[in-house]
């Protein structure tokens, strides 16, 4: 089976690329450092995004896994809405006590642009990175599209009446659709689902014209014959063990090929004011089940890739992904139908800019 490689990170204006790195942290907790009873209690993950998607999928695996290794007790459930602001705001109304935890994506780069949150990702949050995706979008087997190409000639020949599937108005599979979309010069009917597995199900279903999200929530769908994949935002084709195909964008505009691969990430949230000793057994037992067998089995059979992220190295990923969305969405305004933020509002600089910005004035680095 061949496998595309998810690496590198990188910019041009509006365009974001997670990067995918392979390395495994190895920490290692001074006794002195541990939370002493922690914890005491079961610890609930709160998912901002529905059952079955990608960031539940990363999220289960990972509470599974850190379960695993610690004999802890991990509850996971989904309180989906706004792009993640329900879920936010739920953990954020809660104690800083490791007790409760955002199952996020994206660094949770959209709410504060959308407005729904006033929250500062690398002040108010602790990141854990697991892993990144790559987007798709894909059609059932009967329909008339073949190929990328018959959807840009369709959509060029009725603009914003071919319909695409997304997790939801202005969250990842949204942004990176206009991306393509852009690089196409195309204009689509976006239609929000709650999550990226009930937008797979719309396209499935023909609630919409194509099935927008990510490889790992298609590549099923593709095994068993039932989605045809027209294009993934991947640096190279994956060819499947059945022989089915899901080609890279970059064969189809190779303008957008040196920017390849572009998608998102899935990450561990905590409240910033949560004990250091708590933040450590929690972070002892997050890079333990990032590089467990277990979890490394999952990510490779979905397409995710593995890309562990900590300290101040998440911080500045979750500024610099918020950097770009908000450049990003202030570009395609007319096609976010809800109002944006600008980087004015937020306090951001232009992504050309962001290097020599970094870090912000008055950045305090995680503690541990």
């Amino acid at each position: 089976m061949t496998k595309n490689s998810n690496s590198g990170l990188d910019r041009r204006g509006f365009l974001a690329a997670s990067a995918a790195g392979l390395a495994a942290l190895q920490i290692t907790i001074p006794a002195s450092a541990r939370a002493a009873g922690y914890p005491e209690r079961p610890i609930s993950v709160v998912v901002m995004y529905g059952a079955g998607g990608g960031t539940d999928t990363i999220m289960r695996k990972i509470a599974e896994e850190m379960a695993n290794a610690k004999g802890w007790t991990i509850n996971v459930l989904n309180k989906p809405g706004a792009v993640g602001a329900v879920a936010t705001q739920f953990v954020h109304g809660q104690a800083a006590d490791g007790y409760t935890i955002l199952g996020g994506a994206n660094y949770n780069k959209f709410v504060r642009v959308m407005g729904h949150v006033d929250l500062v990702p690398w002040e108010n949050w602790h990141f854990f990175q697991a892993a990144g995706a790559i987007a798709s979008w894909s059609v059932p087997v009967d329909s008339p599209f073949q190929t990328f190409d018959d959807v840009v000639a369709a959509a060029k020949a009725n603009p914003g009446k071919v319909s695409i599937s997304t997790s939801g108005t202005g969250g990842l599979w949204h942004e990176l659709a206009m991306i393509v979309g852009s690089f196409a010069g195309i204009e689509l009917k976006y239609v929000p689902y709650k999550g990226g597995k009930a937008a797979s199900l719309a396209g499935l279903q023909g609630e919409t014209d194509i099935a927008g999200g990510g490889v790992h929530e298609h590549v099923d769908l593709v095994r068993a014959g039932k989605f045809r994949c027209l294009q993934q935002t991947g640096a190279a084709d994956i060819t499947l063990e059945n022989g089915a195909t899901m080609p890279s964008v970059g064969g189809m505009l190779p303008d957008i090929k040196p920017f390849l691969p572009i998608g998102g990430t899935y990450n561990f949230i905590v409240k910033r004011d949560t004990p250091d000793d708590v933040l450590s057994e929690i972070k002892e037992a997050f890079v333990a089940a990032a590089n467990s067998d277990g979890f490394r089995e999952m990510i490779d059979n979905k397409f995710f890739s593995l890309d562990i992220r900590t300290g101040e190295e998440a911080d500045k990923t979750a500024a610099k992904l918020e950097v770009i969305t908000v450049d990003t969405f202030n570009k395609f305004a007319d096609q976010i139908g809800a109002p944006v933020k600008s980087a004015a509002d937020l306090g951001l600089p232009s992504p050309a800019d962001f290097e020599s910005w970094w870090p912000p004035e008055g950045y305090k680095p995680p503690s541990i």
